[in-house]
């Protein structure tokens, strides 16, 4: 009985060393014709350089529309509260019914601030500011109305919620005229949404234009390597095998135009920085742009490395389909 357990433990023992083999042969196998594609792009580095940069390019230009559509967000994010409503009140709300309006808006949840001008008080503003004193002090009464204020909080200083809540605040009875000018944001919000749009455009049209170069570059070495093709057929090595060496071609190709589409981003903002700067300064503002996130580079080397891999997979489908031996 100890004789036959133990050749069942030694071979138990043997199927698992073999298992274990199986699977680092596997891991190495794919080593090896990862450096093996490396080096065949070493041994080629004009026409492979060539490549890598027309996709690296192709990818800048996207990245780099699309980080300033990202800092002009910035800008504009703190320009939402310029949606503030004024409301002129009727000539013969005094001012105890003012009070009463500012405390029944101060309970709306749509508003963040109120704040209420008398008419006198609002007299002196425009007399200071107008440089008109001496004119302004024949004046028999006083023109103005008492104004309110109106802050909408974040989730209604859009364009569309600043309207709907000018409307309301229109039909209180104490309110004569309400004015939002806000049509200049509205502007801003539709020349981000284009830009947007357009990035978004640019970007596919590259994309698509990037596999399409890939393609056309792994059916050139797949018809360099046609003979070495159709004998490894010959021997019996499978379809993956054959595969997987274009694969990692592509693999490559996208790593390194990825990493030069990262280079360039950071050029071209290392570039415009001084301009931008100069130009804040001339409005007394200060602004940085902010370049690519750690998340954003990954999403960029990503989707390099996904169109590299892409357009060999389109390439090596199909061509190395139609090669038999004869």
């Amino acid at each position: 009985m100890s004789i036959l357990f133990k050749g069942r433990a030694q071979g138990a023992s043997s199927a698992k060393v073999g298992v274990v083999q199986t699977i680092l042969m596997f891991f190495v196998s794919h080593v090896r014709q990862a450096l093996s594609s490396l080096g065949e792009l070493w041994r080629q580095p004009l026409a492979s350089l060539m490549t890598i940069g027309v996709l690296g390019l192709s990818i800048t230009l996207p990245s780099t529309l699309y980080i300033m559509v990202k800092n002009t967000e910035k800008i504009t994010a703190g320009w939402d509260q310029a949606s503030e409503i004024s409301l002129f009140l009727k000539p013969n709300i005094n001012a105890a019914s003012s009070q009463q309006l500012v405390a029944r808006l101060n309970t709306w949840s749509e508003i963040d601030s109120v704040v209420y001008i008398p008419a006198d008080d609002a007299l002196k503003e425009f007399q200071h500011l107008s440089g008109l004193g001496d004119a302004i002090a024949y004046l028999e009464k006083n023109p103005l109305p008492d104004v309110v204020l109106v802050t909408p909080n974040e989730r209604h200083a859009s364009p569309t919620a600043a309207k709907a809540l000018l409307d309301k605040l229109r039909q209180q009875r104490e309110v004569d005229i309400g004015k939002l000018d806000i049509e200049w944001l509205e502007r801003l919000y539709a020349v981000i949404d284009i830009a947007r749009d357009l990035v978004t455009l640019i970007g596919l049209l590259l994309f698509i234009a990037v596999v399409l170069i890939i393609g056309n570059t792994i059916r050139l070495n797949i018809l360099n390597k046609y003979d070495e093709i159709v004998v490894m057929k010959l021997v019996g090595a499978t379809d993956a095998f054959i595969h997987r060496p274009f694969l990692y071609t592509g693999f490559w190709y996208g790593l390194l135009g990825g990493l030069m589409a990262w280079l360039a981003v950071i050029i071209i903002l290392w570039w415009m920085d001084s301009s931008i700067t100069t130009f804040a300064a001339m409005y007394q503002k200060e602004f940085n742009i902010t370049g690519l996130t750690g998340s954003a580079l990954l999403t960029m080397l990503g989707l390099s490395v996904l169109l590299g891999l892409l357009g060999s997979l389109i390439s090596v489908q199909r061509h190395v389909r139609e090669i038999e031996p004869k």
